[in-house]
């Protein structure tokens, strides 16, 4: 709504923003990254969902209305005030190491962990060795409205300690983050899910990403580690997801490190990496990334054969899933997508009776599922992400959900947790000799799945400028 509050404003509509308590600086920090500052905003206080009715009409009265009457009636005055932030070469920051390192910590321009100096001779050797044209926007930042550099993303890579080697990986991590389609924008939602980045292609093995023992453990990886410390130092110092902009997540997740898929079991047993589901050939190294709320361990998996492992895997994936169900049907349709990683001996079980991963999908639709009554209760009661409180067989018979939700009107009968098979996605990797499998439940629209194809080409944008004076074809 901010948004439309913004238009309005430019087009001379004047206009109140309302906004619950402790989202104030939030909701400036967004009308400043649309262009326009000081936007007008009335706070409503305490959190609706905890009010009723009365009190919080009784609220809107007493504390709000009169913030919306002098929003829409008194003109916007210019303090004068300005949110200076340091250029790209400007040095902001002297000192020892430990004197930046607290300085950079204490402006908020890192996550409290020991960084590299970003210093300018730095940086330049990291682009050095590149070819690419250190002042290249690649787009603007949602919502904060940097533009997205070259140079900044090169910044934030010295201070992670990632290799120039790797800066391929980055700007495809950069293309996911300024896709609309992934949605950048929602990386502070309240619910706090964080980012899960799946690396496919040879560039796994090439720069010596794990994909084995501990795949999912800080340190495990070198090169898994810094890459994810990286994405959370842009989206925190490019995109302005800290508490004192964008992030509002009420609790927040840990930082997820790179999960790289085992492509060696993959061609083994003939299926295709997780990019594959979004349009990457098989064989081209690519990102794909999507965010998550919450995993689930499933540990010592007992099987030789699909039929036997299967129940435990679905029955994982049901656990898992919660609130989310209202991006089946509610904050989104049919959007929402988890993830299972399984252990390479736990696919060899699948591909030896000769599942494809389609196959796998398809038993996982059959077998995720839960009671009719707890899914209308998860989308309708227990939250309030879905108008109505309609039921599955309601939504079905008005096409928004399929048919499958509404075979009964049986509350007890059981309905999947997706909207069709393929929903669910399906990697490869962590320890080749363990029966394990790992779930991630996704936040459907506030962070969809995207992939974005690695070029690891020597980049020709300082030669095109040089030769072309700019100009580069």
């Amino acid at each position: 709504m901010l948004r439309v509050s913004v238009a309005c404003e430019a087009a001379g509509v004047p206009t109140v923003s309302l906004v619950c308590e402790g989202f104030e600086r939030q909701a400036a920090a967004t009308g400043r990254g649309l262009g326009f500052d000081r936007l007008p905003l009335a706070v409503l206080k305490g959190h609706v969902d905890a009010q009723g009715y009365d009190e919080m009409v009784a609220s809107f009265v007493e504390h709000t209305l009169a913030q919306v009457v002098d929003g829409l009636t008194v003109a916007i005055a210019d303090d004068g005030e300005t949110n200076v932030e340091p250029s790209a070469l400007d040095t902001a920051v002297r000192g020892t190491l430990d004197e930046v390192h607290h300085e950079f910590a204490t402006r908020g321009w890192s996550d409290g962990l020991a960084i590299i100096p970003p210093t300018r001779g730095r940086v330049e050797s990291y682009l050095a060795v590149t070819g690419h044209d250190p002042w290249r926007i690649l787009g603007t930042a949602r919502p904060s409205g940097r533009d997205v550099t070259v140079w900044s993303l090169a910044v934030n890579a010295v201070m992670a300690g990632c290799r120039p080697e790797q800066f391929p990986v980055l700007l495809a991590l950069a293309d996911v983050l300024l896709d609309p389609h992934y949605g950048a924008q929602h990386s502070g939602n309240t619910t706090g899910s964080d980012a899960l980045i799946v690396l496919d292609g040879p560039v796994v093995d090439d720069l010596g990403f794990n994909h084995g023992a501990g795949a999912l453990r800080d340190g495990a990886g070198a090169p898994n580690t810094v890459v994810a410390r990286w994405f959370r130092l842009v989206l925190r110092n490019i995109f302005g997801f800290t508490n004192d902009e964008h992030d509002k997540g009420t609790f927040g997740n840990s930082s997820r490190v790179v999960l790289a898929e085992d492509m060696g079991a993959l061609a083994d047993i003939g299926w295709a990496p997780l990019s594959a589901d979004f349009g990457v050939i098989p064989g081209v190294d690519s990102v794909t990334v999507a965010r998550m709320n919450g995993g689930l361990i499933v540990g010592s998996v007992v099987g030789s054969t699909p039929e036997q492992i299967v129940p435990y895997l679905a029955d994982s994936l049901a656990r898992v899933t919660g609130w989310e169900l209202t991006h089946v049907y509610g904050l989104g349709q049919g959007q929402y997508s988890p993830l299972l990683i399984l252990s390479p001996v736990l696919a060899r079980v699948f591909a030896r009776a000769g599942w494809s991963k389609a196959d796998v999908q398809t038993a996982l639709f059959e077998h995720a599922r839960i009671p009719a009554w707890r899914f209308e209760t998860l989308i309708g009661e227990w939250s309030n992400l879905t108008a109505g409180r309609r039921t599955l067989v309601d939504l079905a018979a008005e096409g928004v959900v399929p048919a499958v939700f509404a075979e009964s009107n049986d509350p007890k009968r059981l309905v999947p947790i997706v909207t069709s098979p393929e929903k669910f996605r399906i990697a490869v990797s962590g320890d080749p000799n363990r029966t394990n499998a790992y779930v991630f439940s996704n936040d459907g629209t506030h962070g969809n799945w995207t992939s974005k194809p690695i070029d690891r080409s020597y980049s020709t944008d300082l030669v095109c400028s040089i030769e072309n004076k700019g100009a580069c074809s």
